[in-house]
């Protein structure tokens, strides 16, 4: 996925819509600024999955998988109730920029949605956001943008099954779009179970 995108902004709308549910967010597991990699340039490698303890994003999918309402109170969050009749549903929501790119996790995925923006937007967005440690110069046209254009190549090339989301569309329109869409999946897998 891309840098600046609306991802977080997305699933942030998405778990305050769908009951039950968690956000597992990539951003969350970069490895020590020190051991990240440099290029050539000079530039830190984290549009790479070495610059995430994938190891530990895997084992949180997993232990969500093994038992979502335990998984819930070890962040001191109580699972709502539904009624008797119904059966309770947990809903899981990865995001990242490189969600896609990493097989094993990818595998998991019931839904798939990619944003995108244009060049252009993107790297306004990026102007405007602080980081830590901060972009050098030239950080986005030397190696943030093509990075996610070798990346999206690549994850491409791997994987179907994902549905491009215009990350320029109202955010209201998205997130009911995508709602809806993950509601009917619910209750796809529901009734196959």
């Amino acid at each position: 996925m891309m840098t600046n995108g609306g991802k977080t902004t997305l699933s942030m709308s998405l778990h305050q819509q769908i009951p039950n549910s968690y956000i597992i967010a990539q951003d969350s597991y970069f490895k020590d600024d020190s051991v990240v990699p440099v290029d050539s340039h000079g530039f830190k490698q984290y549009d790479m999955l070495d610059a995430l303890h994938m190891d530990t994003m895997m084992n949180d999918v997993n232990s969500w998988r093994r038992d979502p309402e335990s998984f819930l109170r070890q962040f001191g969050l109580m699972p709502e109730q539904t009624s008797s009749e119904e059966e309770e549903v947990f809903v899981l929501i990865v995001e990242g920029f490189l969600i896609f790119n990493h097989r094993a996790l990818n595998e998991l995925f019931d839904k798939r949605y990619f944003m995108e923006i244009p060049y252009e937007v993107c790297k306004k967005r990026r102007s405007s956001r602080v980081y830590r440690p901060p972009d050098p110069p030239g950080y986005f046209d030397g190696h943030v943008w093509p990075m996610y254009l070798k990346n999206r190549r690549e994850m491409e090339s791997r994987v179907s099954g994902v549905e491009f989301l215009d990350g320029l569309s109202p955010k209201e329109e998205l997130l009911d779009a995508v709602c809806k869409e993950v509601y009917q999946e619910i209750k796809r897998l529901m009734e196959k179970n």
